[in-house]
Parts: structure tokens; C-alpha cells; sequence
């Protein structure tokens, strides 16, 4: 019996986040201590297809109520 996995939806935040300290790991990190660069890159690059894999295959709808959560005013 195979079990279906199911993608949690990821907000761009995680993305951005992501790339971010994918760069500076390995540009500035890896220049102070090669093996805590390469730790550190390796563990955003990990980040990073996660949240693309959330992207392609987590629910829509899901992922619109999680970018949109907090944003909503409500009204009195």
C-alpha cells in the first residue's frame, strides 16, 4: 500500500530566506571556514527545493490561506 505524501504550503518568506542565506554562506561564511560554508549551503540548498517542491505540488487554496493569513483586516 503506497502512502500518499502530502507538500505542507511554504510562504515565499521561506523562499527568499532560502536564497539568501544560500549566498552569503557561500560567499562569505565558506571564505572564513570552508567546512561551516559548505554545512550552511548545503542546509538552504536543502531549504530551497523544499520550498520549490511546496510550490508545484502543495494544495492552492492551502497556500493561499497561509499568505494571506494576518494580511486580513477585520472589519467592525
Amino acid at each position: 500500500m503506497v502512502k500518499k505524501v502530502k507538500f505542507a504550503p511554504l510562504n515565499a518568506q521561506y523562499m527568499v530566506s532560502s536564497m539568501l542565506g544560500f549566498l552569503i554562506s557561500a560567499i562569505y561564511v565558506y571564505k572564513i571556514s570552508p567546512s561551516w560554508g559548505v554545512a550552511f549551503s548545503i542546509v538552504f540548498a536543502a531549504m530551497f527545493f523544499a520550498s520549490v517542491a511546496s510550490m508545484t505540488h502543495a494544495e492552492p487554496d492551502a497556500f493561499v490561506e497561509i499568505e494571506t493569513k494576518g494580511k486580513r483586516k477585520k472589519k467592525k
